[in-house]
């Protein structure tokens, strides 16, 4: 069985949010993309939000943070909305014909229930066929590429490892599918 692997090249990204966005004119799967990837969350508490959670409907704005319980670890977690999130959020929302804070973000064939996990791997892993890329994406690989974005620029493993609620260094190391490649560029790159 192999590792679920994060998306390294952000042309890859790029590719996967615009093959939802244009090629299938899928918003809420596009949403799902830039939701995961930005958020680090577990597909399982992504897909159980609520419009309520994001937005604020007795103000009429976005939400600057999701709070959540992980249903995993059961740790209450404060996610800030950026602005790709938020994007994706109102083009989304403003494409429905009626948003009630109780509705599922992404709701699956009844509007009663989240999309379920499998769905949405079917989904994703589907999307990285069609684009060719070079490893089968899944959606766990969502949330590792949040985390190998991050650490690529400069975000220290600790904080990561605060971010995915790792109980150990090990395993957020593990999590940033760190290659040999991006061993080799330290080393190219550290000319001293």
């Amino acid at each position: 069985m192999s590792t679920t692997q994060p998306i390294r090249k952000t042309e890859d990204i790029t590719a996967l949010k615009n093959y939802f966005l244009y090629e299938k004119r899928n918003l809420r799967n596009y949403t799902i993309v830039c939701m995961g990837i930005n958020s680090a969350m577990r597909i399982s508490d992504l897909l159980s939000l609520r419009w309520g959670d994001v937005y604020h409907f007795a103000k009429g704005c976005f939400r600057k943070h999701i709070s959540i319980r992980e249903r995993k670890t059961g740790k209450e977690r404060q996610i800030a909305l950026n602005t790709s999130m938020r994007k994706a959020l109102e083009l989304y929302k403003n494409s429905l014909p009626m948003v009630t804070e109780e509705m599922f973000i992404f709701p699956g064939r009844s509007e009663k229930k989240p999309l379920s996990r499998c769905q949405a791997y079917r989904i994703l892993r589907s999307a990285g066929r069609a684009l060719h890329f070079e490893t089968d994406i899944s959606c766990h690989s969502l949330r590792k590429t949040f985390g190998y974005h991050a650490w690529k620029r400069g975000v220290q493993p600790a904080v990561l490892m605060d971010i995915f609620k790792h109980s150990s260094y090990r395993i957020t190391k593990r999590y940033l599918g760190i290659e040999q490649d991006d061993i080799d560029q330290v080393f190219l790159e550290i000319n001293l």
